[in-house]
């Protein structure tokens, strides 16, 4: 054999296939002491980092044909141990992938190496002076890095939006009336909170005294002042009794009144504002405004855009004329800024009509006290509402809803998501009792805002060098009961890598944990058990082979020379 002269022999077996142990006993150690009886060997465990890594991944990246590696495979390192005490060889792991061992198995292969020619080279004495192999500290695999809370996009082709509600009349609050009879339902909060003057319009109080362009009398009115009740005067287009007059109001506005009108998504009657069109405004080109006032889109292909210029200067939706003027004028490239102002806007009424309650049209009740809101904006953000709303349920026509199990401070939250798409957490805000409604209302979404919200408080905390086990631990039973899974796999990795300090800490709730959790924490904690073990038996084999080298010296104290003597001491 080509290696029956080699000074030393490295001896490798992987440590993800037993088999290749199992054969070093059998097959390669007794062939090299056959033919290299005198020849050092040392016994080297290689692929280190596949105790750690992610099996799963390796697989993957494996020839296709090639077995794969399963758990029970790794070898853990008293295996490694074992067989070289009974073989009597030093044992060394490495892992080039980990940049581990490989510089201990060529120093220390050479010092078995140098040690094995004292009794051919007895007389240099720098081999007597050469250390046998040294011990090799445990490998300490890397802390696993927390697993990043990944917010999911908002859906691109959602069914229900601001677009589908301006086609479907679904929870439609205002009815226009049209020169030749044409009816067109829409829903307030949404004009409103797109142009000032639909704004105006329904912050008018029916019902109130009306201009003096049309007629009304008093009757019985005394000079004390005492209020008389009001009728309509017998001129020749008398007006309703809640019935207001709009004509000197604004161009193009006739009356608003509040009628009982059919639903024409549940077919029920209910009360609607009711606004009345002069003649000036025409069907197509009016919806092309209204469709505007919903999504702050204007199609640039319509024939009509003229008509529909006038139609928002009549109605002094004038960020729609200016876009008109310009898609005319082809600039249509400064409507960006238009469309941009126009959502900041939006956002900016929205956040009024949440924290004021107008133009609300339902009123939660939650655990601490009541909150205000539209069922528009609802139906538009949430399928859960949807369905509640969309007529199969009682809740779809009440004014109150009953949603036990939270507070004002969770709702407020949803309501801001769903109506603006953003999550601001307040400092009254829980993150859990939110987390439980957006699990309830089938936000995932926002679970996911919620959810990171959650872990910077923690990590904030944790940085202040506040204790954040005991949170951990009711974070993570809360969390998988109600689905919040992105944060029971922070909690799950928080206490893996924290295990020793939560165990000593709180013995009793780790010890009530599902089989589930324990099972994952005895596969993932760090350090990991096979860690500690070998820390463990490395301190004492450190220990007893310092015992030993004691023990040495004071058997063979160094010789002097015959005839040298310590000078005297000079005082």
């Amino acid at each position: 054999m080509w290696w029956t002269r080699s000074d030393v022999v490295v001896l490798c077996f992987s440590l993800a296939n037993p088999n290749s142990l199992r054969h070093v006993k059998t097959m390669w150690f007794p062939e090299i002491k056959h033919f290299c009886p005198r020849t050092p060997i040392v016994l080297v465990g290689c692929q280190l980092d596949l105790r750690y890594a992610d099996l799963d991944a390796v697989n993957r990246a494996r020839r296709p044909l090639a077995k794969p590696i399963k758990p029970s495979d790794i070898l853990p390192p008293e295996r490694g141990h074992e067989v070289a005490k009974e073989l009597g060889v030093p044992y060394y792991e490495t892992s080039v992938v980990a940049q581990f061992g490989v510089k201990d198995v060529f120093d220390n292969a050479i010092r078995a190496a140098l040690i094995s020619r004292r009794h051919l080279q007895f007389w240099k004495s720098h081999l007597k002076r050469m250390q046998r192999p040294l011990l090799q500290a445990p490998f300490l695999p890397p802390k696993p890095p927390p697993p990043i809370i990944r917010v999911p996009e908002p859906p691109a082709d959602r069914v229900w939006g601001p677009a589908a509600l301006f086609r479907d009349p679904l929870g439609a609050d205002v009815l226009f009336q049209l020169p030749g009879g044409h009816r067109v339902f829409a829903h307030r909060v949404y004009l409103a909170t797109a142009c000032s003057k639909f704004y105006d319009l329904f912050a008018l109080e029916v019902g109130a005294k009306e201009p003096a362009s049309r007629t009304k009398s008093l009757d019985g009115a005394t000079a004390t002042g005492t209020p008389a009740p009001l009728r309509a005067s017998r001129s020749d287009n008398p007006l309703r009794p809640d019935t207001r007059d709009l004509s000197s109001w604004g161009r193009g506005f006739v009356s608003l009144s509040v009628e009982p009108v059919r639903d024409p998504a549940t077919g029920r009657e209910r009360r609607m504002a009711v606004v009345r069109l002069d003649e000036r405004v025409a069907p197509g080109p009016f919806s092309a405004v209204l469709e505007y006032l919903y999504t702050g889109q204007l199609d640039q292909a319509r024939p009509d855009l003229g008509q529909v210029g006038a139609i928002a200067e009549l109605l002094e939706v004038f960020d729609l004329r200016m876009m008109v003027a310009n898609v005319l004028n082809k600039e249509s490239f400064m409507n960006q800024e238009i469309t941009k102002a126009f959502h900041v806007r939006r956002a900016n009424r929205v956040h009024e009509c949440l924290a004021t309650g107008a133009l609300a049209d339902v009123v939660f009740c939650v655990d601490d006290g009541e909150v205000p809101a539209h069922k528009p904006l609802l139906i538009a953000g949430c399928d859960w509402m949807l369905a509640m709303f969309r007529g199969a349920f009682r809740e779809s026509d009440a004014s109150e809803v009953s949603l036990p199990g939270t507070n004002c401070a969770c709702l407020r939250a949803v309501l801001e998501f769903l109506y603006t798409g953003v999550f601001t957490p307040t400092p009254d805000l829980d993150a859990m009792d939110l987390l439980v409604l957006t699990n309830r209302l089938c936000l995932p979404r926002l679970q996911a805002l919620t959810e990171q919200y959650a872990v910077d408080e923690l990590l904030r905390a944790y940085v202040q060098q506040v204790e954040i086990d005991e949170q951990v631990l009711i974070y993570l039973e809360m969390t998988q009961f109600h689905n919040a899974q992105q944060l029971a796999a922070w909690c799950l990795h928080y206490i893996c890598t924290n295990y020793n300090s939560v165990c000593r800490r709180f013995p009793r709730e780790m010890k009530r944990m599902s089989p589930e959790n324990q099972a994952h924490f005895e596969r993932h904690r760090w350090p990991p058990v096979w860690y500690l073990k070998e820390e463990d038996l490395y301190l004492r084999s450190k220990k007893e082979r310092e015992h030993e080298e004691r023990l040495q010296r004071k058997q063979h104290p160094r010789r002097k020379w015959c005839f040298w003597r310590p000078s005297p001491h000079v005082s």
